[in-house]
């Protein structure tokens, strides 16, 4: 038990001193985008995202976006409606209906054997 305790502070102190590294680093990277004069962090540099606000849309871009899918839908509809439709030729549907009639009846002899 006296081994675990002793690692486990030891780990404790490992993350404790990890994370005053990182600020010193953040602390650091802070200082030199300032006389860069790069782009500046907002807040603290903690490395986490924060939660953005969701974007604020005019009714007019709104407008403009559900015309633009309702052309999208009307056009895939007149798509779909234009593609010819298959016919079967009257003397084709009256051979695969007599093959059909024949397996039945095959079937059917199987059976009764």
């Amino acid at each position: 038990m006296l081994n675990l305790k002793r690692i486990l502070n030891e780990l404790r102190s490992n993350r404790d001193r990890a994370q005053k590294e990182l600020q010193k680093l953040d602390e650091a990277i802070v200082g030199i985008e300032r006389l860069a004069g790069g782009a500046r962090r907002r807040g603290r540099p903690s490395g986490r995202r924060e939660a953005r606000k969701p974007r604020r849309m005019s009714a007019a871009a709104r407008a403009r976006i559900a015309a633009a899918q309702r052309a999208r839908w009307a056009k895939a509809r007149r798509a779909e409606a234009s593609k010819p439709v298959r016919k079967m030729s009257r003397s084709a549907r009256n051979k695969i209906a007599a093959a059909q009639r024949a397996r039945w009846a095959k079937a059917k002899a199987q059976q009764q054997a």
